[in-house]
């Protein structure tokens, strides 16, 4: 077990208390799906929200949340560009149609993520 240490101020000693390494670089970026998770993890999951907290798993919770998403939501995007014959001769051809449908595979691919990795 770890001793406390104090610090005094103003004639108080006051515990120095902060939160466990979590083991990431302090650079690491959680990006969109991260900050999502985040979000609903406090407005929903209070609970897992500070488990995750109090053991300082959150940041990687979060980042391997982030990663996962991000590599799925490409490959879900990719898969059903080629299903519904999505090509760069159709762009080349047609752009407004080109983009409609990049769009909707878009939408389509967030809801995906949403579903499976944010909101469970």
């Amino acid at each position: 077990m770890k001793k406390l240490t104090y610090t005094e101020v103003n004639g108080y000693k006051i515990p120095d208390l902060g939160m466990p390494d979590d083991g990431l670089p302090e650079g690491v970026h959680i990006g969109i799906w991260g900050q999502r998770r985040l979000e609903y993890l406090k407005n929903h999951k209070r609970t897992l929200y500070s488990s995750l907290l109090m053991s300082g798993k959150l940041r990687v919770h979060l980042h391997e949340i982030d990663t996962t998403a991000f590599e799925r939501w490409e490959l879900i995007i990719k898969q059903m560009m080629k299903a519904q014959n999505v090509t760069e001769q159709l762009k080349a051809k047609n752009p407004m149609l080109w983009i409609g449908k990049v769009n909707n595979i878009r939408n389509c691919a967030d809801e995906i993520i949403r579903c499976e990795l944010i909101y469970k």
